[in-house]
């Protein structure tokens, strides 16, 4: 079995050490340096059954996040390590909290979440875990866990890749669906494209970005929460 316990002993994970800046507009929230110990992380990403190399591999990742207005989520909506600015969003109210009960409320918009609630990032995180089966996300970066709060997700982007190099994989290709209704994002979609592939050490004919809506229907449709899903193949290098 392929030791991953030097990538985990010590674990600094900045994007300066990588010596590139993903793409994204300024973020104004703290992005805190990862640490993990081997004896944290060792056993769960190190399973003691074998890990085949097998040729490809297949993942599958799924996020989903609620969305409030900005002074509730305390943080900007972030996707694919891009900050979506936007004009001010027709919100529906379900619990009454500024305007009647089930009425729209027009503001800016933020998620909610522990890190900073990268729908993208944490599918394809998510995706590259399933494809060398090992635990979710949620079980390797728990959301009990104050380390992670406000988390720039480009950091569990980093570990993955150091995850997946260490057993010998690369990226085949990447297939991104991004659900929200508003804002309207194909206008970043370039910059979350180029984000993946600086990332993930990959090329742009390999990562495909598709989003839609969902037909104001449930609470995505209504602005209160956005999703992702993400399949993906790994190579044998």
């Amino acid at each position: 079995m392929v030791s991953i316990t030097p990538l985990l002993s010590v674990l600094y994970l900045t994007v300066a050490a990588k010596g590139f800046a993903p793409s994204s507009q300024s973020k104004s929230f703290v992005t805190p340096t990862l640490r993990s110990t081997a004896a944290e992380t060792d056993d769960i990403l190190k399973p003691k059954y074998e890990i085949e190399s097998i040729p490809i591999r297949i993942g599958h990742g799924f996020d989903i996040h609620r969305m409030a207005p900005l002074e509730e989520a305390g943080q900007p909506i972030v996707i694919g390590g891009v900050e979506i600015t936007h004009k001010d969003q027709k919100w529906t109210d379900k619990d009454g909290k500024y305007v009647g009960a089930g009425e729209i409320y027009e503001t800016q918009l933020g998620v909610v979440a522990h890190s900073d609630g990268d729908v993208i990032y944490h599918s394809v995180v998510d995706a590259i875990f399933g494809a060398l089966t090992l635990p979710d996300i949620g079980q390797v970066f728990q959301d009990t866990d104050p380390r992670w709060k406000g988390c720039d997700s480009s950091k569990f982007m980093e570990h993955a890749y150091e995850v997946m190099t260490g057993y010998g994989y690369e990226i085949g290709n990447i297939d991104v669906t991004l659900i929200l209704e508003r804002p309207k994002v194909a206008g970043f979609k370039p910059m979350m494209k180029e984000n993946i592939v600086k990332l993930l050490g990959t090329t742009e004919g390999k990562v495909n970005i598709k989003a839609r809506t969902h037909e104001q229907v449930d609470s995505v449709g209504e602005l209160r929460s956005l999703s992702c899903h993400v399949v993906l193949t790994l190579v044998k290098k």
